[in-house]
């Protein structure tokens, strides 16, 4: 990764798996150039039509994801080597020979290295036939083991039976991981529920971010942190009452979820009256707007000086502050190996703010 101001890049300390939607898109377009470097997000691709060059290629300068296309077809015209964009692929075990060479041409062309993604839920072989499986992806890719991120995909975690469920797996696998020169290992996990529409309404309501509390228990192994932003690691189809204006909003150890239905009035009025019940709550940060750009874009709405926007639009402004707040914690000093975060409100770390459209 390139350094947002000359000198040697910082090493990541950050890597979100989101969806390759407009939305998510545009969260990371307003990213600030100081924190580029500290940030390596996971695009996943999960349908044909959604190829995304040209929106890649409006990234702040300096931030090159790495893509997952393992859920398209394996064919020519899906080899991330033909998009024309930095990028670094996604290798996954299971793979076919061709596409792992496709992916080791894609590497070479841009970044010299990959993310091996190791699903904890569907590559559950023994250690040795787990390495026969990434000797495999460096033999094919020709890439060397110091040329290639782990990341240790925890998958859904939505309850206490999930973290206490997965933490010993992912323990076995972080123990296996330690035999191979590994650029860098993360643990990432989602634990946003792959629904709201059983949630209450009118009112914020407070959700465990239990895939931070997996991270946490994980911390005495010094592995880095990834989650799936404000989404859920389990896609599901659309469901009518997720459709409701909604904002996901972090906090330490909780997202508060604000979904409006309140009748009548424009939907302006009623986004407007949700923005500003978020930002008269106690966990809006003490420097307001100047958080990120996803908090500014809030507080228009919250003055009534722009209108309410759309799901995209509130995906993409959840997702801004999320990745600030996210940063900020990862920062503190007191957040480290061995020592789980405390409680309080982090302050934005230096650079954090996003740029404002126009």
């Amino acid at each position: 990764m390139e350094p947002a101001h000359g000198g040697r890049a910082a090493e990541p300390v950050y890597r979100p798996v989101l969806a390759c939607r407009r939305g998510e898109l545009e969260a990371l377009s307003h990213l600030d150039g100081v924190v580029v470097s500290l940030l390596a997000p996971i695009l996943q691709v999960s349908t044909p039509d959604a190829y995304p060059p040209d929106a890649l290629g409006r990234l702040p300068e300096g931030l090159v994801p790495a893509v997952d296309v393992g859920a398209l077809p394996d064919l020519p015209e899906t080899e991330l080597v033909r998009w024309g964009v930095p990028l670094v692929p996604v290798v996954g075990l299971a793979d076919s020979d061709r596409r792992l060479v496709a992916h080791g041409l894609t590497a070479r062309a841009y970044s010299h290295r990959a993310v091996v993604r190791l699903r904890v839920a569907q590559d559950r072989a023994g250690p040795d036939a787990t390495t026969a499986a990434v000797e495999r992806v460096w033999r094919f890719t020709r890439l060397a083991p110091e040329q290639c991120d782990l990341l240790v995909d925890a998958g859904d975690v939505c309850c206490p039976a999930d973290v206490r469920a997965a933490e010993p797996r992912v323990r076995r696998l972080l123990d296996w991981a330690r035999r191979h020169a590994w650029r860098s290992v993360t643990v990432a996990a989602g634990g946003m529920p792959p629904s709201l529409s059983r949630l209450p309404t009118d009112e914020p309501v407070r959700l465990d971010r239990w895939d931070w509390l997996l991270w946490q228990r994980l911390a005495d192994l010094g592995v880095g942190y990834g989650d799936y932003g404000v989404a859920s690691a389990v896609p599901v189809a659309d469901h009518p009452a997720d459709r409701l204006p909604t904002v996901r909003y972090t906090a330490d150890g909780a997202w508060w979820v604000y979904r409006w239905s309140r009748r009548g009035g424009r939907g302006d009025d009623r986004f407007a009256d949700l923005c500003r019940a978020l930002v008269s709550a106690p966990h809006w940060p003490t420097d307001g707007a100047a958080y990120s750009w996803g908090d500014h874009e809030i507080l228009r709405r919250a003055r009534r000086v722009a209108g309410a926007g759309s799901a995209s639009n509130w995906a993409a402004w959840s997702t801004s502050h999320h990745l600030a707040h996210v940063l900020a914690t990862l920062l503190r000093p007191d957040v480290r190996p061995g020592r789980p975060g405390a409680p309080g409100r982090p302050a934005r770390p230096r650079g954090a703010q996003t740029r404002r459209a126009g």
